[in-house]
């Protein structure tokens, strides 16, 4: 059969359009049969190159009994995070608040009002080993409808009073926060393998650009000691597809070794704006060349002919995660030939035990030179990986994305002075400007020749830092300019001026059950941090009273939301850094 997700454009919501769940998009439609049937509603928020959204698709989505329980006794709607960040976000924050973490795939079950009252995350199909399988929680929960549903109601009720609580108090911006920050970073730091915290271990390239910051501006040697071997080992590890450049989303390890495989368009421009700070500061080339090597994969890899940047390659081929980046000693020897393929073992730690389940993902952590001796063989490397299986590619072109890796091209060509970032830069602009922009209105995403909902404030502050970006490496007043409207836009649809920052969505965009201002910096800078960011900047470059105040005001808005775990917030300190 198919369901109701066979005319979307998202890649994600097209891979469940077959299942025998009757699937809708988030829509009216949907909203309204609930209310009709008097069911509950279940949601399942994902992204099409996550593996466990895969997992639990395969497990239960595609299963024909799960499928009848949630038609018979639910209404199944599906959501692509990337293209409504507006509706992750909150459901998001409510699993964290039931559950005290999140994930993906999000799993919420909520009233027709769309207020929930339960939430997870991967559940798995049956239930084992303690835990709830799904079949049964579908279940209990049809149970807990029909006999004990005014308690469903008070929890979904109490569940939304709390998220709609008022923003921390304003307080100032000044030095003690960002030493505090410091601090944190000094006691998370993994002195052995480099990073923060135990495995997992995130990039973070944000927190990595304010330590660096720390140190061009204090002196203070151990910021950029810890920075710099965090970039070290991350590029040494498996995390950096030695092969074919750029980085994979997490390491699965302390050591960098075992990435999850999947890589992503903000991940992989984040890191290039880390690795040029890097390469500003100590002139080491290395760090330039992991920038630019990346930047390759992704003008190679994932760039549309018109100069859009897809949003990420999936981590499974064939439906095993990770299988498209390991390796044998033979297949090496092989393709190189005995003497060439032997070396290059060596050099990659590729041998016949392996170092990830019996099979090997290039790397350079024990190998005592970083230089790259192969250049020829990893082309043919490249070559041979190319042809031996396949990666799915999620080709939506996102704004805010783009606006990211926009300014890292932008970056890299000012360290590297090659034209081909600029031009990179400049032709993505280009595109967003034709596909994704009407008159100062920006678009979340575009696929296939149409466009997604009206932009969030991600989309303005991202596209605002690759437009201040592009200016500061052309002097084309008309980006500047432009960057200025788009700030008018957002001060007129997403700010709030009694107690500052920015609401994820706007006057323009459907209304949830809850307005939130996103502060917090996750995988990607938030758009207030961002716009912390940009209004500093801004100023500098304008000298405008009324930017120069908005700048201050932001400041304030920021300390207050970051008082009391500041290294959660380090574009935010990247730009007071900046403005004090």
């Amino acid at each position: 059969m198919q369901n109701h997700l066979k005319d979307q454009t998202s890649p994600y919501l097209l891979q469940h359009a077959d299942n025998p769940v009757d699937w809708y998009p988030w829509c009216e439609e949907a909203f309204k049969r609930a209310r009709e049937e008097d069911k509950p509603i279940f949601l399942s928020i994902g992204y099409s190159t996550c593996h466990w959204c895969h997992v639990m698709a395969h497990e239960s989505f595609e299963d024909e009994k799960i499928a009848e329980l949630l038609n018979k006794y639910f209404i199944a709607i599906k959501v692509d995070k990337e293209e409504r960040p507006d509706i992750d976000s909150i459901y998001m924050a409510v699993c964290q608040a039931f559950t005290g973490s999140g994930g993906w795939p999000t799993t919420i079950f909520m009233t027709p009002q769309q207020k929930p009252f339960f939430a997870g995350t991967y559940f798995p199909k049956t239930s084992g080993g303690g835990r709830i399988g799904f079949a049964d929680l579908l279940l209990a929960i049809h149970r807990k409808w029909e006999n004990e549903r005014e308690e469903l109601l008070k929890s979904a009720e109490e569940i939304v009073l709390h998220m709609k609580r008022k923003s921390k108090a304003e307080r100032e911006a000044d030095e003690r926060i960002l030493q505090k920050a410091v601090e944190m970073y000094q006691k998370s730091y993994d002195a052995v393998y480099g990073g923060f915290g135990d495995a997992p271990k995130f990039p973070s390239p944000h927190n990595l650009w304010f330590l660096m910051d720390v140190y061009a501006k204090t002196g203070e040697k151990e910021a950029l000691q810890m920075a710099e071997k965090t970039l070290m080992q991350m590029y040494r590890g498996g995390l950096f597809d030695h092969i074919g450049g750029g980085f994979s989303r997490y390491s699965t390890d302390r050591y960098f070794l075992a990435p999850h495989f999947e890589k992503m368009l903000y991940d992989n421009a984040l890191l290039i704006l880390a690795y040029c700070r890097a390469y500003e500061i100590t002139k080491n080339p290395l760090y330039c060349k992991i920038a630019e090597r990346t930047a390759e994969f992704i003008l190679k890899e994932m760039t549309s002919e018109d100069g859009g940047f897809y949003s990420a390659q999936d981590a499974d081929s064939d439906g095993v995660e990770g299988k498209y980046y390991l390796f044998e000693p033979e297949e090496m020897r092989k393709v190189l030939g005995e003497e060439e393929g032997c070396a290059f073992n060596r050099s990659y730690d590729i041998t016949e035990a392996g170092n990830f389940e019996g099979k090997n993902i290039p790397n350079l952590l024990k190998n005592d030179s970083v230089e790259e001796r192969f250049g020829e063989a990893l082309d043919k490397v490249y070559q041979y990986r190319k042809n031996r299986y396949s990666l799915h590619l999620d080709d939506k072109i996102l704004t805010s994305w783009n606006g990211l890796m926009i300014a890292a091209m932008c970056h890299l060509y000012h360290v590297s002075k090659k034209k081909v970032y600029l031009e990179a830069a400049v032709k993505a602009e280009a595109f967003l400007q034709d596909k994704l922009c009407e008159n100062n209105t920006l678009f979340v995403s575009y696929r296939i020749g149409k466009r997604g909902e009206k932009g969030f404030a991600d989309e303005y502050a991202n596209v605002m830092f690759a437009l201040i970006s592009l200016y500061e490496v052309t002097f084309r007043a008309e980006y500047l300019e432009k960057a200025q409207r788009f700030l008018n836009k957002m001060l007129t649809e997403f700010y709030e001026s009694e107690e500052g920052g920015f609401f994820l969505y706007g006057k323009e965009n459907e209304q949830l059950i809850f307005q939130p201002k996103e502060t917090y910096d996750g995988a990607v800078p938030s758009s207030n941090s961002m716009m912390a960011y940009n209004l500093v900047l801004l100023h500098e470059l304008t000298g405008k009273e009324k930017i120069g105040e908005l700048a201050g005001k932001q400041m304030k808005f920021m300390a207050g939301e970051a008082e009391y775990y500041p290294a959660g917030y380090s574009m935010f300190l990247v730009a007071l850094l900046r403005y004090l």
